[in-house]
């Protein structure tokens, strides 16, 4: 009868911090202390520089980012991450303190894998903070794809450390995806697309802009194309591979709005009259809150056939349309009252002629018999 020997596994190495521990033990600590208390040693210093790490390293560079992102008006708002990203430092500090403790070893394997769920569980919880960030606001389907992402890769990883094979599954998974973008190049495209306009952040959802040909507020940004609400109250579906391409106006995001109004005066209106006119018409728009003062233009800039051409050139303070159009209406009615106070007279849109008074008779009579 054959005896069964039992083949004897050699222990697995130990790991790179476990060998520096060693190493670091054995340079400078030579007789001072054994083996066991180095590793208890520096497993409570590697636990106390991820705690600090975690509670105010972290802080610091979100708090640089917070001022960064505000300076360049930037609505990702990462800093909505900072809890996870601390806790996530934290549990990484605590893992590496245990891979290198004596009776890590002793453990049994099923509680091991408790560090790969706790990573999996912050991994998580950083998604759902995801929730506060502007990204949702752009495509409500990101944050439900990527959740799946990680719902799907965390259960590989479990499958993977319970003995399982995964790489077969993997690469079918392969196969079919070539399949699937070969099949799927525009939907593709469209998707990409998307996570330009998520990262660019050229417009948000209920902003006024303008894309090609089409102008709208923004109803809805997908996977796949952008929807805009016109002033027709039409529905215009735009695909996000040629969002991502063409040229964006963003009426939202302006700071003023413009007014350039050309006003033409009749050559006979006295040339102290007109001075005193635009005089009036600059006081006009220096006392008005609602103008913005950086660039204030009145002046009499051309002669055109038919008049005297005034040039009438003002920033709104307030971008709002309705707050512009009020704006426009009260400046305007000034302009009016300014001209007729001084005797001004407008020119007419078309050319005038004027006759004296024998060749006015003359047409009047008729041709000589």
């Amino acid at each position: 009868m054959t005896e069964l020997i039992p083949v004897q596994v050699p222990p697995a190495p130990p790991g790179p911090l476990l060998r520096l521990v060693g190493w670091l033990q054995a340079r400078f600590f030579p007789e001072a202390m054994d083996d066991t208390t180095a590793r208890w040693i520096a497993a409570l210093l590697i636990v106390l520089v991820a705690i600090l790490l975690g509670r105010f390293v972290v802080g610091i560079v979100f708090s640089r980012l917070k001022k960064l992102m505000a300076k360049a008006n930037n609505q990702l708002m990462l800093p909505a991450l900072e809890p996870p990203a601390a806790t996530l430092l934290i549990l990484l500090g605590f893992i590496a303190a245990l891979s290198i403790v004596p009776i890590w070893e002793e453990v049994p394997r099923l509680v091991r894998l408790g560090e790969q769920g706790a990573l999996t569980a912050v991994v998580l919880w950083g998604i759902a903070c995801a929730r506060r960030l502007q990204i949702a606001a752009f495509i409500p389907l990101i944050k439900r794809t990527v959740v799946s992402f990680f719902v799907v890769f965390s259960i590989l990883v479990v499958l993977e450390s319970l003995g399982f094979e995964v790489k077969t599954f993997l690469t079918g998974l392969g196969i079919g995806g070539l399949a699937f973008a070969l099949a799927a190049q525009d939907t593709i495209a469209n998707m990409f697309g998307s996570f330009v306009v998520v990262m660019d952040q050229p417009f948000f959802v209920g902003e006024y802009i303008r894309i090609l040909n089409f102008e709208g507020t923004v109803e809805e940004i997908g996977l796949r194309s952008t929807r805009l609400r016109t002033g027709q109250r039409t529905q215009v579906v735009i695909p996000n591979k040629t969002v991502a391409t063409e040229v964006i106006n963003n009426f939202t995001r302006m700071p003023q709005r413009r007014v350039d109004a050309t006003i033409g005066v009749t050559y006979d209106s006295p040339p102290e009259s007109i001075q005193l006119a635009l005089a009036d018409i600059r006081a006009l728009l220096r006392a008005d809150p609602g103008v913005d003062q950086t660039l204030v233009v009145v002046s009499l800039a051309d002669f055109s056939d038919t008049s005297l051409r005034v040039q009438i050139l003002y920033y709104t303070a307030d971008p709002d349309w309705e707050a512009h159009m009020a704006l426009r209406e009260r400046i305007n009615l000034g302009i009016l009252r300014a001209f007729a106070g001084r005797g001004v007279t407008l020119a007419y849109p078309n050319p005038v002629i004027r006759l004296d008074a024998a060749a006015a008779q003359k047409i009047a009579n008729g041709p000589a018999a």
